[in-house]
């Protein structure tokens, strides 16, 4: 079952056009198009410090044979025409699950933990 995406409370119109106002959409293209097990927001606009200057952090987790370059490419082209700075990292289940058994891993283990979960299925 498809949980509904929610953004966290603290987002607030910040910037031109607000992020709060388009960030829905954007997340429900990439689930649309590519159903993706999880979207998770990090950074200032998940832990309530953005700034007009802000981007918004995603970590798309998906299950994919891409390579690196080509998944951030496959999720970049449906932000187009991008609305807002966005910086997307895309893992799969697998290596978010051995980034997390990592103990030296903490980038992928604060966003999982702190960050704000989006969409999910």
């Amino acid at each position: 079952m498809l949980k509904r995406m929610r953004l966290p409370k603290n987002i607030q119109p910040v910037g031109f056009p607000p992020v709060a106002l388009t960030l829905p959409r954007a997340v429900k293209r990439i689930a649309d198009e590519l159903a993706p097990e999880k979207i998770i927001l990090f950074g200032s606009y998940a832990y309530g410090t953005p700034t007009p200057d802000s981007d918004v952090d995603l970590l798309v987790i998906m299950r994919t044979r891409q390579k690196t370059k080509d998944r951030y490419l496959t999720v970049g082209r449906l932000l187009r025409p991008r609305q807002f700075p966005v910086d997307i990292i895309v893992k799969t289940p697998k290596e978010v699950e051995q980034a997390l058994k990592n103990k030296r891993n903490f980038f992928i283990r604060d966003i999982v933990t702190r960050g704000k979960v989006l969409y999910e299925r």
